[in-house]
């Protein structure tokens, strides 16, 4: 079979001719349908994000057939299209380790263990390529996605996935105001979308493309755009005066170079407000204290997402609630990988990279 490769850290990614994969315990095996290529891969594949077992097929999240199953299997079946999430936890509750298999991430600190060296290593490979092998516990069936007419767009499944599980944490109701940072980044737009489905009355998308603000701004009257301007003492009084002081604010930039976009937003947060951190900011925030407890302020932590976020929005999806035609898709293949994650770091927002092998 056809996948893309990753064999030493010199190598780059390669298309490779490599055996199919062969079932065994605890397994799955996939013919893989869609997976969306993140703007960043290109950055990941250079050592900008993180390490992870080498060789490996890359590829950590999308949407496959599954083709057939170990004995002790049962949470998918032949035939299901099914998500594969990436996402393999050690099921341990005392003391929970995860990590994405086929990409870099790491639960908890960051640090590897032991244990979620283990996890990478059994099962390394990822899913760009014609077939997979994945583990039970990182699928997760869709029921009637067999009838779904463009595969491409489940891709974006398991973006809506982690958008939506920041969304669950700030406890967004209906009627609401939710402030997106970083809303013309993948992830960001993502969110806004689930804000939207949850009854937002007012999502206020901040972020630097004007062009990607337009476009989420032009799907729905309830989309209040901010352009960032870096400046804090400009950018947080902007933030506010869109919408007034925001319910919840949802951060989801990538690796900003300072914490000024999400400080500014934290000003606009109401009092008993929420703030729940999603992105990859590698920043410390000052947070002021003595603000911060006056205002009784709630602040989250998000990483990844349940299996139950992902069947909700795809019911969501399903009932058109929320609409994934919106997207632009480019559909790429296997034979050129650097051409596809060119192609991926020039796309914003609603834009997205789909490999379909």
């Amino acid at each position: 079979m056809k996948a893309w490769q990753i064999t030493t850290p010199e190598s780059g990614l390669q298309l490779a001719e490599l055996p199919d994969p062969e079932l065994r315990g605890g397994g799955a095996t996939l013919d893989i349908l869609a997976v969306q290529i993140p703007a960043y891969t290109a950055d990941l594949v250079a050592g900008g994000r993180g390490g992870f077992p080498l060789p490996i097929v890359l590829g950590a999240a999308g949407i496959g057939r599954v083709t057939a199953t170990a004995d002790d299997v049962f949470g998918v079946r032949q035939g299901d299209i099914a998500v594969a999430t990436g996402l393999f936890r050690s099921g341990r509750a005392s003391a929970p380790e995860e990590a994405l298999l086929g990409w870099t991430g790491i639960g908890g600190d960051g640090r590897p263990t032991p244990t979620t060296d283990r996890m990478r290593d059994v099962w390394r490979n990822g899913l760009c390529a014609e077939r997979a092998l994945q583990p039970e516990r990182t699928l997760l069936a869709l029921p009637g996605a067999e009838t779904y007419k463009a595969t491409e767009q489940l891709a974006f499944l398991p973006w809506l996935g982690i958008a939506g599980a920041g969304i669950e944490r700030a406890e967004v109701r209906a009627g609401q105001t939710v402030a997106i940072v970083g809303a013309t980044g993948q992830l960001g737009s993502a969110a806004v979308l689930v804000a939207l489905a949850r009854g937002a009355a007012a999502v206020v998308a901040i972020g630097r493309n004007r062009d990607a603000l337009d476009a989420l701004a032009g799907i729905d009257p309830r989309v209040i755009p901010v352009a960032l301007t870096g400046d804090r003492g400009v950018d947080g009084p902007a933030i506010l005066a869109a919408a007034g002081p925001v319910d919840a604010v949802i951060d989801t930039l990538g690796a900003a170079p300072t914490p000024e976009p999400t400080m500014s937003a934290y000003q606009a947060i109401r009092t008993d407000g929420q703030w729940v951190l999603v992105g990859g900011v590698r920043q410390d925030l000052p947070i002021p204290y003595s603000d911060f407890m006056h205002r009784r302020l709630t602040l989250h932590g998000s990483w990844m997402c349940s299996d139950n976020t992902i069947l909700d929005l795809w019911s969501m999806v399903r009932a058109g609630v929320i609409d994934l035609s919106l997207l632009d898709i480019q559909i790429v293949g296997l034979d050129d990988p650097a051409a596809a994650l060119t192609a991926a770091s020039h796309r914003h927002g609603l834009e997205i990279v789909v490999l379909m092998p």
